[in-house]
């Protein structure tokens, strides 16, 4: 279980997040969204312990998230895949998947490569030349060669086509389905991101507004007022 205690997260003068309440349980598929400058990425790095609150608490597993330690959060099972293309460019989709993995069990990558067939067809191909998505593909393949039980994502969408975009959001759910991953996604592409999630949180001016089922917002004809 992942427990975010009235979390506030400040940026100098700037507040980010103001008292924030979340609880999700495992394996669970969170949608997280609200306009820019919302607090949608300052949550994902608190979570992951990338920004350290100015007060409140985050818990995974009954412990506390261990503040300003990314790699200690990540080895207890945090990956975060941050926006844009996170890949080695010059060096080849295998060899970004073995820098991924050196900390964890290498043989988990006939996993991750069962997931994503087109990583396996690129295998030997430099990770730059690759498109778009499938450099997206290639950034979530290397966050799960550290077998995480929560994956972080920030607007994984960005910059793809829509039939990608699909693609990608199936991919995301069959992750779920077949390694009981957690996901909490965070993404401007609300119709979308509303098919692979099973609840909705609602971000604005730096405070949760809306907190209940992915279907419950799907069926409001007014959630575009958060906006």
């Amino acid at each position: 279980m992942l427990e975010i205690d009235r979390v506030t997260a400040r940026y100098g003068p700037l507040t980010a997040l103001r008292d924030v309440t979340l609880t999700a349980q495992a394996g669970s598929r969170i949608g997280i969204f609200g306009h820019n400058g919302a607090g949608k990425t300052t949550l994902l790095r608190c979570i992951v312990g990338a920004h350290v609150p100015a007060s409140g608490a985050i818990r995974f597993d009954d412990r506390p998230i261990a503040a300003g330690h990314v790699p200690e959060n990540v080895r207890r099972g945090i990956a975060f895949v941050a926006q844009g293309h996170n890949v080695f460019p010059n060096l080849s989709v295998e060899r970004n998947l073995r820098i991924s993995g050196l900390l964890f069990d290498m043989r988990f990558m006939q996993d991750v490569l069962k997931i994503f067939p087109v990583l396996q067809e690129r295998r030997s191909q430099r990770a730059g030349s690759m498109s778009g998505g499938e450099q997206q593909m290639l950034a979530l393949g290397m966050a799960l060669m550290t077998q995480p039980k929560w994956l972080l994502l920030d607007e994984p969408s960005t910059g793809l086509a829509p039939v990608i975009v699909r693609d990608l959001m199936r991919k995301l759910r069959e992750i779920n389905e077949t390694l009981g991953t957690g996901l909490i996604i965070v993404e401007q592409n609300v119709p979308a991101t509303l098919k692979a999630v099973e609840h909705a949180v609602i971000l604005k001016s730096a405070a949760v507004v809306f907190d209940a089922t992915a279907s419950e917002l799907a069926q409001r004809s007014d959630f575009w007022q958060w906006f």
